[in-house]
């Protein structure tokens, strides 16, 4: 029965830092990027301390996304300050932001599929 209660615990973490960090970077920093940066995924280890931030990021050149990575990496310890404050865990997990780039994958197969049916 514990085995259960830590597989489904994971998720609700997990979920619960995404909806806490996008929350951050939105009220915080959105106005500091050219672009549009979406938490998609936090995937937290299971001792809670690191944890995968994926992040989306729409329109914008190269460097806008660039510049927004570098920000996020340059604030990464007062996002993890806001969630000590906010989010009740026994770690705040030290957070390592990666490039979450199957928005811009699926973004380009349906680009595909309608170019396909124009062309019907």
């Amino acid at each position: 029965m514990p085995e259960i209660a830590k597989t489904s615990r994971m998720p609700r973490v997990n979920e619960l830092l995404r909806r806490e960090i996008a929350d951050i970077v939105e009220k915080n920093y959105a106005s500091s990027f050219k672009c549009l940066v979406t938490v998609s995924e936090v995937k937290a280890s299971p001792d809670l301390r690191e944890a995968k931030v994926f992040i989306s990021v729409f329109g914008g050149k190269a460097q806008d996304k660039h510049k927004a990575f570098l920000l996020l990496n340059e604030k990464r310890r007062e996002i993890q300050r806001h969630i000590s404050k906010d989010v009740i865990l026994k770690y705040t997990p030290v957070l390592h932001f990666f490039n979450d780039e199957r928005m811009e994958k699926a973004d380009k197969v349906l680009q595909i599929i309608s170019e396909l049916e124009v062309e019907k």
